[in-house]
């Protein structure tokens, strides 16, 4: 008997029985959710000559075509979706799209969403509360975090930071700076806590700072809303406004504002397998 023949690789799934019931119940729940919400269905292939714009290259399981050129496994659905629909599709009609797959990175990890992206949209709030809606009827009673990308970007062109700080969450060296603006910037967790900063910090942070007070305001949620603005996403294509869904210390759902191909953009995706382990 070879020595790995029923093993399962670390990072990779198995459902059986009642995970497997409760993961083609969320599935059904969203397409119905999404398809009511007038999203049209993708399933884009598992293998990718794009994925370099969306996950850094360790993460990537790479190999070659007969040809030579470069190919990935599938470890992010976005950018394909927008490229595929744009480039060969051609649809200019079908605006809003959902997928439901899973995506895969190096070394073995398998991870299980339910995305949606809407094309030439700048509606992030839309995002919201449909991610809000899928929540509810799962009886998930989650934290939105709101963040803006544009915030990281900006203080490492004003204090000289690395992105790398953000990307780490190396908090001590942003406090370090011994900056009253920045460490309150950094603590924010109100609307209120942005209006009394914004005679306080540099001119350039005070629109970014406004959309993300725009975006908590349009969302229709009424739970517990956290400001994160500070924070940064490893997604490379999100470079706007950004929020989450948190339970349990588990991310439920992540989204923000995009560009590909010089379209914009707003999406989100719902990670299952950390839905199916609170249901």
């Amino acid at each position: 008997m070879q020595k790995h023949e029923h093993e399962i690789p670390n990072g990779s799934k198995l459902y059986f029985g009642k995970s497997a019931s409760k993961k083609r119940h969320l599935e059904r729940l969203a397409s119905e959710l999404l398809e009511n919400n007038g999203f049209s269905e993708i399933i884009t292939p598992f293998f990718s000559y794009h994925q370099t714009n969306a996950i850094s290259e360790q993460k990537l399981l790479r190999f070659s075509d007969e040809v030579n050129a470069s190919l990935a496994l599938r470890a992010d659905s976005t950018v394909d979706v927008v490229r595929i629909i744009t480039r060969r599709l051609k649809d200019e009609t079908t605006k809003k799209w959902f997928y439901i797959q899973p995506v895969f990175s190096y070394p073995s990890i398998e991870t299980y969403q339910i995305g949606a992206e809407i094309l030439d949209s700048t509606e992030l709030a839309s995002c919201v509360n449909t991610a809000s809606s899928l929540l509810q009827k799962l009886e998930i009673n989650a934290i939105l975090q709101v963040s803006n990308m544009k915030i990281p970007h900006l203080l490492c062109e004003l204090l000289g930071f690395d992105m790398s700080v953000f990307e780490l969450g190396r908090i001590e060296l942003i406090f370090a700076k011994n900056l009253n603006w920045l460490d309150k910037l950094a603590t924010i967790s109100s609307l209120a806590d942005i209006k009394a900063l914004q005679n306080n910090i540099p001119s350039e942070l005070k629109e970014p700072l406004n959309e993300l007070s725009a975006l908590a305001n349009e969302a229709n949620f009424n739970g517990k809303i956290a400001f994160a603005p500070l924070y940064y996403s490893k997604m490379r294509y999100y470079d706007k406004l950004f929020f989450r869904f948190l339970c349990a210390n588990k991310i439920l759902c992540s989204g923000g504002e995009y560009s590909i191909d010089n379209r914009n953009c707003v999406g989100f995706g719902a990670f299952s397998d950390n839905i199916i382990e609170l249901l």
